[in-house]
């Protein structure tokens, strides 16, 4: 049995999620994480709300409210917005869990004593209007590398490159608009300079990572690495656990990243056995992924190694980072800061959940940007989910219901066309699963579709309507088939589309459920017995109309 942990990159809770943060982290890998169970294989994934730093004190500012009071209620909105999406985590926690902050400040007290933090005074941009330093995202300005006008301290999101306030450009206050000014305060870093040769083999070695992963990476390694600052003047965060830095906070994506390890070290406790979480970070034979959109390169593929070398525990580092393109909304990228985009909780108000699942994933950005379109929408649902996958079902097991009392029939001589079936019924499991496994997504959900449509191909083909009476043994040879494969199209859409999978597995009335271990690997047998006895069944999807479209 192989053991996986999947990693979903820890939403910003500063606004609710949109459709950009579904399929870049936390849609995808709960696709990889569902697979990965049907095929029997041991799984733990985890993720969280990402409550400290700037942006959640410039929101809370916004609205006159507290951090703390802001993240309390993000967190369960959030975290409900995930139930009803069917995004599967072993434990979904937050960073100001108990069990990440004492984990957070442990883990930096070593690497302090390993001698790979130190402190220095700095120059940092000041609001006098505010009376406050400006980090991160407290500024604003012009990027010193591609002259977006809107970076951030941390990072620009036009470019990717990794920032530092002072770096900005005709820099402002992001809350007052005031022209900061310079002043000198003292702060700690991390020595990421000293990880660059460990950093650049493992990233020449990892034939895993996607090649935007790869390439972004080795490229900031041949410019060549630099400190990181850890800490901020912030309040909101995990205090810093040097000496002397009693008013500081641990910068965010400096503890963010660790939140995979808490939120394991949680879930091991969780489920009773403490010392578990050791098998997923220690043992070389587990298999880590980490699904992000490409703006968190450099955190995963160099930050989070790099601080994993530096505690010198020997932790197991990252397996693959499935990290995708963006996703556009009217050519412009998702963006919660900034209010663009379609937001999670208002699409499932529009439509049901697996209609998003299916869209998202089918035009999943995995080697370039891909564009959200309401027509694209409404035609691939109408299209492909209703007429294809639908249809078939539908055809199936209503001619069942009505043609044979509801009773699967016999199977009997098979001719050509029933042994391609059956051939595809066999095949198709393994080249999805395949597809899978090598992160590509969008060619797995078209392969399990291809399926549905051979057989559509395959009914209209044998058209049993006009053999019922005097070629009944044929008719009923081709119900039977039919019905084994929709049993293997709700197993195989099951990570896709989980809750239509159900409904098919329910009107199958088979035993268990669909998201069962170890399906997978039954998916290609002809399993269901001549003579069971099918549910009254009821159409899986509907069409979209050009009204509902824009309301």
């Amino acid at each position: 049995m192989r053991r996986w942990l999947v990693c979903s990159a820890w939403p910003y809770i500063n606004y609710v999620p949109h459709l950009g943060t579904m399929i870049g982290s936390v849609l995808s890998a709960d696709v990889f994480a569902r697979y990965l169970r049907l095929r029997g294989d041991e799984v733990v994934f985890v993720s969280g709300s990402d409550e400290h730093g700037t942006p959640i004190e410039v929101e809370a500012i916004k609205r006159g409210m507290s951090p703390r009071e802001l993240t309390d209620e993000m967190h369960q909105k959030v975290k409900k917005i995930f139930d009803e999406w069917g995004i599967s985590f072993d434990n979904y926690t937050r960073t100001e869990s108990p069990v990440h902050k004492e984990f957070v400040q442990n883990f930096y007290r070593k690497v302090y004593e390993n001698g790979y933090i130190f402190s220095k005074e700095i120059e940092m941009l000041y609001c006098p209007k505010c009376q406050r330093f400006l980090p991160d995202r407290f500024v604003e300005g012009v990027c010193p590398y591609c002259n977006y006008e809107n970076a951030r301290g941390d990072q620009c999101e036009n470019c990717g490159r990794l920032l530092d306030p002072i770096e900005l450009e005709s820099p402002r206050c992001a809350i007052c608009g005031s022209t900061p000014e310079i002043k000198k305060t003292t702060h700690w870093f991390f020595d990421l300079s000293k990880f660059e040769e460990e950093l650049k083999k493992y990233v020449e070695s990892n034939k895993q990572l996607p090649e935007n992963a790869r390439n972004f990476s080795l490229n900031l390694l041949n410019e060549g690495l630099k400190p990181r600052s850890l800490t901020r003047d912030n309040e909101w965060g995990i205090s810093a656990p040097f000496p002397g830095a009693e008013k500081k906070t641990i910068y965010v994506w400096m503890e963010a990243v660790l939140g995979y390890i808490s939120a394991t070290i949680e879930w091991a406790k969780n489920v009773g056995k403490p010392d578990k979480w050791k098998k997923y970070w220690f043992d070389p034979q587990t298999k880590s992924v980490y699904f992000i959109a490409k703006d968190n390169i450099p955190f995963h593929v160099l930050i989070l190694p790099a601080l994993l070398m530096a505690s010198e525990e020997k932790y197991i580092l990252p397996w693959n980072v499935a990290s995708t393109e963006f996703l556009l909304f009217c050519g412009k990228p998702f963006s919660k800061s900034r209010r663009w985009g379609v937001w999670a909780d208002e699409a499932l108000e529009k439509f049901p959940v697996d209609y998003w699942r299916y869209y998202l994933i089918s035009i999943r950005p995995e080697t370039k940007d891909s564009s959200f379109t309401w027509d694209d929408f409404q035609a691939r649902i109408n299209n492909e989910l209703v007429d294809i996958l639908g249809n078939f079902v539908h055809r199936t097991l209503v001619f069942i219901y009505k043609q044979f009392d509801g009773k699967v029939p016999e199977r009997h001589e098979l001719d050509e066309l029933d042994k391609e079936l059956i051939a595809s019924i066999q095949r198709t499991p393994d080249t999805v699963a395949e597809l899978l496994e090598k992160f590509k997504f969008k060619d797995a959900l078209s392969e399990a579709m291809n399926l549905a449509r051979k057989g559509n191909k395959y009914l209209n083909d044998k058209a049993p309507w006009h053999k019922m009476k005097s070629e009944k043994e044929i008719a009923e040879t081709t119900l039977n088939l039919c019905c084994q494969l929709t049993r293997c199209l709700a197993i195989l859409m099951e990570p896709f589309i989980p809750f239509s999978s159900e409904k098919i597995w329910e009107m199958l009335n088979l035993d268990g459920s669909v998201h069962d271990k170890e399906n997978w690997t039954t998916a290609k047998e002809l399993l269901i017995p001549s003579g069971h006895l099918i549910k009254k069944p009821s159409p899986l999807f509907k069409k979209i109309s050009i009204n509902e479209k824009w309301t």
